[in-house]
């Protein structure tokens, strides 16, 4: 967890979970791990990305992933994204054909999200890293616990955010989030369910509804080649 950038806006927001006894031993764990030789994605500096990418006060969606990819050179700390260079996985692909379903915008040529970030959405995953190969290896060592804070401390934070729960595993998250906020709930985009409404559902265009209803600016979800 070395040379982790994050945006000034979220270091008096976080700083108390950072202060929990869980974080400190969620840290611990991975310096163990790494010295025993266990490779972490993404990479130290990456891991808080998606708080780096996008200041709190500029938050306007959330969209809530598990854990990252556990592929070489597939994660860089926002959820759902890969870097320019990597294959697209099935689930960012499903994601691209609902917006083109939904807004006719081009399936794009390659699945970084960094745009997105940029325009306020806040691409988190419940938990920040994950061993090399192994998915969902990191879901008990802390950080669920530190992320569910920021769900909690996001809604509380200012009103009329979107908050995108895919699967039954974000939506387990819904109690955490308070205020008036608009909360859309889908099948996962994973190829096992994504054809059981996910690719349907519309998620993109009643965001920008809403936000546009809250005086709020509409997410461009183009990505350009």
């Amino acid at each position: 967890m070395s040379n982790i950038k994050i945006h000034s806006s979220w270091l008096e927001l976080l700083n108390p979970a950072f202060q929990k006894d869980s974080f400190k031993n969620l840290k611990q764990q991975l310096l163990k791990e790494r010295a025993e030789g266990i490779v972490h994605y993404p990479p130290g500096s990456q891991i808080f990305n998606a708080f780096d990418s996008t200041p709190l006060n500029d938050v306007k969606v959330v969209m809530l992933g598990q854990d990252p990819y556990h592929g070489p050179g597939q994660a860089h700390g926002l959820s759902f994204s890969v870097p320019q260079g990597i294959k697209s996985p099935p689930s960012l692909i499903n994601i691209f054909k609902s917006i083109h379903a939904d807004l006719g915008i081009p399936i794009p040529p390659h699945g970084n999200l960094s745009p997105w970030a940029a325009q306020g959405v806040l691409m988190l995953n419940a938990m920040l890293t994950v061993q090399a190969h192994k998915a969902s290896s990191h879901k008990d060592i802390g950080w669920q616990e530190f992320t569910d804070f920021v769900i909690e401390q996001v809604s509380k934070h200012h009103n009329h955010i979107v908050f995108m729960l895919w699967g039954r595993f974000a939506q387990q998250k819904e109690p955490l989030i308070q205020g008036d906020h608009l909360i859309l709930k889908s099948v996962h985009p994973s190829p096992l369910s994504a054809h059981r409404g996910f690719l349907t559902n519309k998620h993109f265009s009643h965001c920008n509804d809403y936000l546009q209803r809250t005086d709020q600016k509409p997410i461009d979800w183009t990505i350009k080649p």
